[in-house]
């Protein structure tokens, strides 16, 4: 028996607000959408927002590029949690760039009054030896400013260490598709609050404005979200 889970009124659960700042790597798949309808089987809500741009680096979210406003919400949002998302390639070929850019928001996130998370993101499919880089680039930036990494790239890894034959990228062996980012946003939800909720659904829709339903993650196979589940566990046990 499939289970469904849709967007409902949240009565007596604690809230943490979320901010997303990346690029396609967290809006593929309506990841942080995700984040929030996965939260919905737990104590406390996620509610989650986004400042992103396709192929967008962390130096354009900070100096305003591509008709960004990222400061600006980071200063009048009242978020719990800022989220950092570099470009994919950045911690392999800007490497100084990420270090710099994380540091400036890091602190401006703090002086705002919510606690920086840094996405660490997965290699892209032919090239999976540039984990290790990114996980220690990544954890160095985390060390250097007292944030909290979510580790994405790792769950990805042992995913896909588990079952090679897995398919958690989209046809262009870089962005995900749908598994990957069920993958994903569950880490984020196992990150932030401690581990993920058992019994997730296999389908996941909201409402829109006029009521009617916009599908987000069409039916997966139940097999798959309980390993998927388990994996992000096993890492976050970890990490």
């Amino acid at each position: 028996m499939f289970l469904s889970l849709t967007i409902k009124a949240q009565e007596k659960k604690d809230t943490i607000n979320i901010l997303f700042v990346g690029n396609s790597y967290t809006y593929f798949e309506n990841m942080p959408h995700m984040v929030s309808l996965i939260s919905d089987n737990s104590k406390t809500k996620l509610v989650t927002k986004k400042s992103v741009v396709g192929g967008a680096k962390l130096s354009e979210h900070w100096l305003g590029q591509k008709g960004l406003k990222t400061q600006e919400l980071i200063k009048k949002g009242k978020f719990d949690i800022v989220v950092l998302q570099e470009h994919s390639m950045g911690s392999i070929k800007e490497a100084d760039s990420l270090v710099k850019y994380s540091k400036l928001f890091c602190n401006l996130i703090k002086e705002n009054g919510a606690k920086p998370y840094l996405y660490m993101t997965w290699a892209r499919e032919k090239v999976p030896q540039y984990q290790e880089e990114i996980n220690k680039v990544y954890s160095y930036v985390a060390d250097e400013n007292d944030a909290m990494i979510v580790p994405v790239g790792k769950t990805w890894e042992l995913a896909m260490e588990l079952r090679p034959n897995i398919k958690l990228f989209d046809d262009d062996g870089s962005h995900p598709n749908q598994l990957g980012a069920f993958l994903t946003a569950c880490t984020f939800v196992g990150t932030i609050l401690g581990n993920v909720p058992d019994n997730l659904g296999t389908f996941y829709s909201i409402k829109d404005a006029y009521g009617e339903s916009i599908i987000l993650l069409d039916q997966i196979d139940a097999l798959d979200v309980i390993f998927l589940t388990k994996v992000v566990n096993e890492i976050i046990m970890k990490h």
